[in-house]
């Protein structure tokens, strides 16, 4: 069967199992076993189980369960919400300050969980109230939380980033490097927009009197505070930076650090050790089972010869290679309006990755793009998990409609970013080649 059945067949087959509603890792599975016995017969089921094996002892998988871990006691404790109230008493009279203040929020909280649908429901549920009752439109009040939400996939420590590194056979601690930069990138993007929009038109964000708080309680507040959760940061990104840890190290470090600080604030109670331990246990278990599948999928493929049919095609197309790359984004793209972050990363990722090898690219930063656009996806309508988390936090009578159209410009400033990445590789490439040297 030539490669672009086995291919098309494939593909066809998961997404009707997808449409089920069967779980993604079951989908999987059940191709790979089926695909297996094709291939080899029953003498292919020793395959399988030592493929499962060597998929799920890699070292490289170590990583996911420390940031879920370090996201979920910091989340379940409640401490980011003192982060929000000593950074709001820097903002003053800001036009749009409650806009900047979710964006600077949503980029500590991001480094602090790593996952964006907790970013958005905290933000949601703390801010949008009083987004309300300051006269803030749908579009100011809704927007800067989608977007900021989005965050923690694109500032380390990135679970996701793991996954996709694990997935793709990318250097994990070079790809968290690697969304520094493009992450600052887009928080200055909605900082620049909310404030030019406030200013230009300010019924959207209407100013208001701020209580003056004094410059000792600030400081206070801040050292109390935000300097924990920067020494927290530090523990998980900087020790990489300095290169004195691996990212399993640095993830153990800093899951270590969540525990220390939630108790150093009296906020360590059985009940948020056991629920963090608990739901921890459950993501990673998920993961690391629709790793395992993933990898199988991609020999699947290699055994066959639709992956390497498939790169063939792309070099031998005659189209420019970014034309071929931007094409991958834009499949990514679509698909990430129906399906989820971990399908898309599990289907595409094994034909992609091989495609960018051969035309010349670095996987590292076709890997930025990739989590780039995944994190669009977020808010990306009919099906972007955020959408419905902001529809479930926001004020009653917020409508889909009115969630969708404040997503669009952050959408447009996500944009922005994927291009200025796509034509300057270097807002990807320099800090992992900088740390390398």
């Amino acid at each position: 069967m030539e490669w672009y059945w086995i291919l098309a067949l494939a593909f066809g087959i998961l997404v009707t199992l997808m449409l089920t509603r069967m779980p993604i890792f079951l989908a999987f599975a059940l191709l790979n076993v089926v695909g297996i016995l094709w291939l080899y017969g029953y003498t292919g089921s020793e395959q399988l189980v030592l493929s499962i094996s060597s998929s799920l002892s890699s070292l490289v998988l170590l990583p996911i369960p420390m940031f879920i871990l370090m996201g979920e006691v910091t989340f379940r404790s409640g401490v980011a919400k003192n982060v929000i109230t000593a950074l709001d008493q820097w903002l003053g009279r800001f036009p749009g300050r409650l806009g900047l203040l979710a964006v600077s929020a949503g980029a500590a909280f991001s480094a602090l969980t790593g996952t964006s649908t907790a970013g958005t429901a905290m933000l949601g549920s703390v801010l949008t109230p009083e987004m309300e009752a300051r006269k803030y439109g749908k579009s100011m009040s809704l927007g800067p939380i989608l977007g900021s939400g989005g965050l923690a996939l694109m500032i380390p420590p990135s679970s996701l980033a793991v996954v996709l590194g694990a997935i793709g056979e990318i250097s994990i601690g070079q790809l968290l490097l690697a969304i520094i930069i493009p992450g600052i990138l887009m928080a200055v993007l909605y900082g620049g927009y909310i404030v030019i929009r406030s200013a230009m038109q300010p019924s959207v964000a209407p100013p208001y009197d701020v209580a003056s708080t004094s410059l000792g309680k600030k400081v206070r507040d801040t050292a109390v505070y935000v300097v924990p959760i920067s020494a927290l940061l530090f523990l998980t990104v900087g020790v990489i930076l300095l290169g004195v840890a691996t990212p399993t190290e640095a993830a153990a470090l800093g899951a270590v650090g969540a525990f220390i600080l939630v108790a150093v604030y009296g906020r360590l109670t059985p009940e948020v050790v056991r629920s963090s331990v608990l739901s921890t246990v459950r993501n990673s278990g998920m993961i690391l089972i629709i790793v395992a599948a993933s990898t199988t999928f991609s020999q699947l493929l290699s055994f066959s010869g639709a992956a390497q049919g498939f790169v063939d095609f792309a070099v031998n197309l005659g189209a420019a290679p970014i034309i071929i790359v931007i094409a991958m984004m834009a499949v990514v793209f679509v698909m990430g309006g129906f399906m989820s972050l971990i399908g898309i990363m599990m289907i595409t990722l094994p034909v992609f990755i091989p495609v960018v090898t051969e035309l010349g690219y670095d996987p590292i930063w076709f890997g930025v793009l990739f989590l780039l656009n995944i994190e669009m996806a977020l808010t990306t309508p009919p099906l972007g998990m955020n959408l419905y988390v902001m529809q479930g936090v926001a004020p009653k009578g917020t409508t889909l409609g009115q969630i969708v159209r404040a997503a669009v410009p952050f959408l447009a400033l996500d944009a922005v970013a994927m291009v200025l990445i796509l034509v300057f590789p270097e807002l990807a490439l320099w800090l992992p080649e900088f740390m390398g040297s």
